[in-house]
């Protein structure tokens, strides 16, 4: 099968990690017979350096005809300490979501049986936790108006949605969840927003659709406290923009590491696969960062964007192998050693290999 992948390695330690799930990749591809094709693009503050856009025309092009995305992270602290800046990363992503249409994030909170003593939770509240948030990725705060008055001391951000937006993001919600437990949870804020009040008239509408899922209705208040009190208690969570951009990454941590963590943006026009820990700057180029959850990125994409199961099976058993036999970096070794973030990639290369 001929694969074509665009590959955004981004900004911090974007490139380390995707460079490890690379050779992930191309060992997968080399076993099962595959033709990788890689296409590299800039993005981020790499991008504004190099052509003052974090998501250049060319890169947009490049995603455009790739089967897939495979994306690093974006984010310097040059910018995060200028609040002036006019151009910065982020704005890049949001280009980039836009762009391709993706309107779907979709965030497993997975936990592994070897790190459930790294969790800040009891054992007995995370070790039969498993669950997915969908979050709308391309409507609501992020992308609405938003502003300051002339003499700046008066802004705006402004919440929208339309019935498309929520109806597609909820259907997605139910059809993962006739694959999974049959459970779907809505969370929003319908005591006091209009927007919420949306989402739960839509969603009362597509339930009576689905009779044989059980559908339940959170505050996102009550959400975020259910996920450290019963995150067993989930199974598919669906949620707006800025809502699940605040409970995902709360339940990123119940693994014990959030270097562990994969996702998926399902586009319409092609789909982006990511670990959700971001550019984490202070650990650039010392080869230390965890690359497990850009491998298990390229899992999903092989799950998600080329429906090959076996091949995305195999990366999710040899990183739960690595886990188990101790090759992990520092931020989760535990007192022993400490593999460096290309030692583990190749390690995983190889026995795939």
């Amino acid at each position: 099968m001929k694969l074509n992948i665009a590959v955004l390695s981004g900004d911090g330690i974007g490139p380390e990690v995707i460079e490890q799930a690379l050779k992930v990749i191309n060992a997968i591809g080399k076993k099962y017979n595959h033709e990788i094709n890689l296409t590299h693009a800039l993005t981020g503050a790499v991008a504004i350096d190099a052509t003052g856009n974090p998501y250049p025309d060319e890169t947009h092009e490049v995603c455009m005809q790739a089967d897939a995305v495979l994306f690093g992270a974006i984010g310097h602290p040059r910018f995060d300490n200028d609040p002036s800046a006019k151009v910065r990363p982020e704005q890049g992503l949001l280009a980039m979501r836009k762009k391709l249409g993706l309107y779907a994030n979709i965030r497993p909170t997975l936990v592994f049986p070897s790190l459930l003593h790294k969790s800040p939770l009891r054992r007995e509240l995370i070790e039969n936790a498993d669950f997915v948030c969908i979050r709308e990725l391309t409507g609501g705060i992020y992308f609405g108006d938003k502003g300051r008055n002339e003499t700046r001391d008066k802004a705006w951000d402004v919440c929208e949605y339309t019935k498309p937006e929520v109806d597609r993001i909820v259907r997605l919600a139910y059809e993962y969840a006739m694959k999974r437990r049959k459970k779907v949870c809505i969370v929003d804020k319908a005591n006091v927003l209009e927007t919420s009040r949306l989402w739960r008239e839509v969603a009362q509408g597509i339930e009576k659709e689905y009779p044989e899922v059980e559908t339940e209705y959170l505050f996102v208040d009550a959400a975020a406290m259910r996920i450290i009190q019963w995150p067993e208690g989930f199974d598919v969570m669906v949620t707006e923009n800025m809502f699940g951009d605040i409970l995902t990454d709360e339940a990123s941590v119940i693994s014990g590491s959030m270097g562990l963590m994969p996702s998926a943006s399902i586009g319409l026009h092609t789909s982006v696969f990511e670990p959700i820990h971001g550019s984490y700057p202070q650990a650039a180029g010392k080869n230390i960062a965890n690359p497990l959850g850009t491998v298990l990125s390229a899992a999903m994409m092989f799950e998600y964007a080329f429906k090959l199961m076996d091949e995305a099976n195999e990366i999710k058993d040899i990183v739960n192998k690595s886990l188990a036999e101790g090759v992990v970096t520092v931020d989760i070794a535990d007192g022993g050693k400490a593999f460096s973030t290309s030692e583990v990639g190749d390690w995983l290369a190889a026995q795939i290999a």
